[in-house]
């Protein structure tokens, strides 16, 4: 339900509308995306390698940006920063409809990348100031709202793909230029209903964005919490490998996609609201132990000769749903803690750079394990090195996690 014009005059932006946002954001987001591989691959005819190379920049374009979007959030404000967002995107988006040249489309999808950069940490600063603000006056808790955040978001990455399926029938041309009018759409309303900022009052309180760096904690906190997001993408890079191994392929995809938002949708709620009871201490290492557990499941059927039966997607299957259920206990808690580093200053700053680092460990992650999934795809005595590889990554977050999380406790 979008608000209405009145809800200007609030001293912070209506959760509501933030909820609506991230929802419009990701069904626009996730209506084109998705599809662009596909398009480079049969209407291009690019080769594997120039696809990645195109994708791979419109991903480090987003997340290597977010701490100057952050920064940027800081000073100017998060309205100017989201509406901002939202032209740069609809630009992208009109490029890669338009452009039939390989220059023009990477410059598009940087585009969209750019745009998402300058929009998601506003988006994710303005939730934790309201948030605080209900918490304060005793209503629903900041983690809740983080929770309810990212159930809006999964439904809008459900909804995405089959609003772009039903164009792919025409061209990808016009994909793009349907989510163009998402954002375009998105744009007015937001224009209309999100509060001006006041940070006209507040800038004199803004210190220097880098001066988040300086603090030890957290510095320590965004490069563990990073293995998240690294841990995360092995849903595009390292589930199709076991798909592969398994006997399966692409047809596969689709369904354990639509478990891991089901098991959002249906329990990402109910898991915030025990996190908040357990406390952060507990919840955060138990999180990233379900991410390091995700791939040692794997790793148990890596050497097998998998059956012909549906049993094969079983490893796959238990992949993805510990992978969500890490996921879901780590990402409204691991928000929720960024106010108490920057002390509700800088929040933009500060969201920014716990993205940044883990699109820095995503590309690290990436370049100096993805290589040896190669030993994963046929069953072999080789075949679980890669998962225990890649599991130790998040199993070394939890062990952090337990120290750093004491020592924030401590503190506050």
């Amino acid at each position: 339900m979008i608000p209405n014009l009145t809800m200007q005059k609030a001293t912070y932006a209506p959760p509501s509308l933030l909820l609506a946002s991230q929802f419009i954001f990701n069904t626009g987001f996730y209506a084109v995306v998705p599809f662009l591989a596909i398009f480079l691959r049969d209407d291009m005819l690019l080769s594997g390698a120039a696809i990645g190379l195109v994708l791979g920049l419109r991903t480090f374009s987003q997340q290597g940006m977010f701490l100057i979007g952050g920064a940027l959030t800081d000073k100017l404000g998060g309205r100017k920063i989201i509406l901002s967002g939202c032209i740069v995107r609809i630009a992208g988006y009109i490029l890669l409809a338009s452009s039939s040249s390989l220059s023009g489309v990477i410059t598009g999808a940087c585009l969209t990348g750019i745009g998402g950069a300058l929009f998601s940490p506003a988006i994710e600063s303005l939730m934790a100031e309201a948030g605080t603000q209900t918490e304060r006056q005793g209503k629903r808790s900041r983690s809740e709202w983080f929770a309810l955040f990212a159930i809006y978001g999964e439904l809008g990455a459900v909804l995405g793909p089959l609003l772009g399926s039903l164009l792919t029938g025409y061209s990808f041309q016009y994909v793009a230029l349907a989510g163009s009018g998402v954002f375009f759409v998105a744009l007015i309303v937001l224009y209309f209903t999100l509060p001006i900022s006041p940070s006209g009052n507040n800038k004199l309180k803004i210190v220097p964005w880098w001066t988040a760096f300086y603090q030890f904690r957290f510095v320590a906190f965004i490069l563990a919490y990073s293995s998240y997001l690294f841990s995360y993408n092995q849903l595009y890079l390292a589930l199709p490998v076991e798909l592969r191994r398994s006997g399966g392929g692409e047809a596969d995809l689709g369904p354990l996609f639509v478990l891991a938002s089901l098991l959002v949708i249906s329990l990402q709620l109910p898991l915030a609201r025990f996190a908040r009871r357990v406390g952060f201490t507990l919840v955060l290492p138990a999180g990233f132990l379900l991410l390091a557990l995700s791939f040692f499941s794997v790793a148990l059927f890596a050497n097998e000769i998998p059956p012909d039966n549906g049993y094969r997607l079983v490893p796959a299957i238990l992949f993805v749903t510990l992978l969500t259920l890490g996921q879901m206990l780590i990402v409204p808690v691991g928000m929720d803690m960024i106010p108490l580093f920057s002390r509700n200053r800088n929040l933009g700053a500060h969201y920014g750079a716990l993205a940044s680092m883990g699109g820095i460990t995503v590309l690290l992650g990436n370049f100096l394990l993805g290589g040896q999934l190669d030993k994963a795809l046929i069953p072999s005595s080789q075949a679980f090195i890669p998962w225990i590889l890649m599991g130790c990554l998040p199993l070394i977050s939890a062990f952090a996690m337990w120290f750093i999380c004491r020592n924030v406790k401590a503190t506050i």
